[in-house]
């Protein structure tokens, strides 16, 4: 009689489970010995400048410096939870233990998490099991991301008393020198953001297909009408004052205020910094549309907290998330209103983000005539090559005069046809 073997354990069954269950940052439970308490890399205790004594502190105490950014502190959060998780799992050590080679093996880890069934996942709530830190390998930009979140977490750690250096720094000086002789000098000057120009924005037949979709969406219910009333204040918003993302989830109608008869919006951006961008006619004739639509008043006054966008069901700010699904609906049904002829530019519209509206006003702006320093100012960049890079118009003379080179061809008239 032939003996029966027992079946193999499942791939799954094979992983060991984590030292510290995979949760985001408010829901790890940290042992004490690695809390981060007597973390080797601790400064001396004298130097503290933040209410934190263990390493999952001194991160909330470093996310709450980005509590009026709300994009960057959603960037900031993922990458610290992480490491954190990294640091606990991989390693056996706290963050404050965590040496140059720990890094290293950090970015590697970063390029392709394993056991990917521990780490890996498809996009789920925070708040469920299936929830997990990572969807994938990040990519070379994702990593460089990540790279600079942490640094940003650390130099932080350092210049608060609460870590005595920096050990990523070693890498990211070391990395950056080998990546500029690699490249030599003239690759290195092609590579710099000043000379790439801006892309990812939508010329203007692609932004008539946008406002077609907006005005094509179905209004025969209240919920239909409250999305596209939304939908157009939107796509409005975008266009004239060109705000990020996160911006428009984290401010509130009264951020739009009139001084001495002008309109301004008063923002609050990257990096903290505060600015005011002028609200044009027409932008402002947005505004009254959506606000009368909402049922307040025509204007806000100062103490009107209404979002600027607000939930179809319950008037709570959308997220920045919630607000690039919205668009990415938009621009897919205004890719399907394009011409057959004009296949590369319905690919971009499928892959166009809430960001593409940035760069979509900036541009505007500029292609209107708006002189480049005020444009400067209305898109909120420190140095003005940063808005040069959304100038075309000599690029697209030079290509036109392109145009007038023809190639010959045997039987063929000139353009190729027969």
């Amino acid at each position: 009689m032939k003996k029966k073997t027992a079946p193999a354990p499942e791939f799954s069954q094979l992983v060991a489970p984590p030292l510290v269950p995979i949760r985001p940052l408010d829901e790890i439970e940290i042992p004490a010995d690695l809390d981060g308490r007597q973390g080797v890399n601790r400064a001396d205790p004298a130097r503290l400048q933040i209410n934190a004594d263990n390493d999952a502190d001194a991160i909330r105490c470093f996310l709450a410096e980005y509590d009026r950014s709300l994009g960057t502190l959603r960037i900031y959060q993922r990458e610290c939870e992480r490491l954190l998780l990294w640091s606990l799992n991989d390693c056996g050590k706290p963050i404050s233990c965590l040496n140059r080679q720990d890094f290293e093996g950090y970015l590697n880890f970063l390029a392709d998490p394993q056991p990917a069934q521990l780490w890996c996942g498809p996009k789920a709530d925070r708040r469920t099991e299936k929830w997990r830190p990572f969807v994938g390998p990040l990519s070379e930009s994702a990593v460089l991301t990540a790279i600079a979140a942490i640094n940003s977490l650390m130099r932080y750690l350092v210049d608060a008393g609460y870590l005595a250096g920096n050990p990523l720094g070693l890498i990211r000086q070391r990395r950056r020198k080998m990546s500029a002789e690699a490249a030599g000098p003239l690759r290195a000057v092609a590579s710099t953001d000043e000379v790439e120009k801006i892309e990812r924005f939508l010329d203007a037949q692609m932004w008539q297909a946008v406002t077609a979709a907006i005005e094509a969406m179905p209004r025969d219910s209240e919920r239909g009408r409250d999305e596209y009333e939304r939908a157009r204040f939107l796509a409005a918003t975008l266009y004239m004052l060109a705000p990020r993302a996160g911006e428009l989830e984290s401010h509130r109608m009264n951020s739009f205020r009139e001084e001495r008869g002008l309109w301004w919006w008063h923002v609050v951006g990257k990096g903290g910094k505060k600015a005011k961008v002028p609200v044009a006619d027409d932008m402002l004739q947005a505004l009254i549309r959506y606000r009368k639509y909402l049922g307040l008043s025509a204007v806000p006054r100062r103490d009107d907290a209404t979002p600027i966008l607000v939930s179809v069901k319950d008037g709570s700010p959308i997220t920045a998330r919630r607000l690039n699904q919205i668009l990415k609906k938009i621009f897919s049904a205004a890719a399907e209103l394009l011409p057959s002829d004009a296949e590369h530019k319905k690919e971009k519209l499928r892959a166009a983000s809430a960001h593409w509206g940035r760069h979509t006003g900036i541009t505007a702006k500029l292609d209107s005539g708006i002189d480049e320093r005020y444009v400067q100012k209305d898109a909120r960049h420190t140095d003005a090559r940063t808005t040069q890079r959304y100038i075309h118009e000599e690029e697209e003379r030079w290509h036109d005069e392109a145009q007038k080179q023809r190639l010959p061809w045997a039987g063929e008239k000139p353009g190729g046809q027969s």
